[in-house]
């Protein structure tokens, strides 16, 4: 893997899939390019491959869903430069450590406000999904295997019960923060190496170049 700093990749994530959502229609040459692109922001995260055809593979079928009643010659392209986009967020998503979220979202220019409440939303929704699991180990241990026991656990007891378990988490975190010093403001400040600076612009200009050239 590429040494790159977790801003970094997911400023360069969002410039392929931005500049991917913004080609014009039916510029398959242009798409080919991002597509290439692509593979290789994969093979440098070294996402894996299991995980990432798991993923897709779920999130494809509601696009096909929306896609197909479109046409199939207008639904290829689209469902195609949704793939594109797909595989880059979650090869970001899927390579990104634990707990890190908020480092990642450190240099992208956007409001220090929206900046912390992301990084809060984010880390909520770790726990959730934290005690999701744990609830769901504890339905296993209690001989409800299968989807079908899952959703009887959950319909009768997860509700109040994953909210209470939720919520005082989350209390224990937040008070777990203000004995480390937090004042209502996360340190947010971030600035990204000269050589990491190149690698940016160089990417944002390529895209760009990619991406202007469909119209013309």
């Amino acid at each position: 893997m590429f040494n790159l700093s977790l801003p970094l990749r997911l400023q360069l994530s969002l410039i392929i899939v931005i500049g991917t959502a913004l080609l014009k229609y039916h510029a398959w040459s242009n798409l080919i390019g991002y597509g290439a692109i692509t593979l290789i922001w994969t093979w440098s995260l070294q996402v894996p491959i299991p995980k990432l055809g798991r993923l897709l593979g779920s999130e494809l079928i509601f696009l096909s869903l929306v896609a197909l009643p479109l046409g199939w010659e207008r639904a290829s392209f689209l469902l195609l430069r949704s793939v594109i986009c797909l595989i880059t967020m979650n090869s970001f998503l899927l390579t990104l450590p634990p707990h890190s979220f908020g480092i990642a979202l450190k240099g992208l220019p956007i409001p220090t406000g929206l900046k912390e409440n992301l990084i809060l939303a984010g880390q909520y929704l770790e726990i959730l999904l934290s005690e999701v699991a744990q609830m769901q180990r504890s339905a296993q241990l209690r001989g409800l295997n299968g989807t079908g026991g899952w959703l009887r656990y959950a319909s009768t007891s997860i509700i109040g019960a994953l909210y209470l378990r939720t919520l005082d988490r989350a209390e224990r975190v937040y008070t777990a923060m203000l004995t480390r010093g937090y004042n209502g403001k996360l340190p947010l400040d971030s600035a990204l190496n000269p050589k990491e600076r190149f690698i940016l612009i160089t990417v944002g200009v390529v895209g760009t170049c990619i991406t202007v050239s469909s119209y013309l």
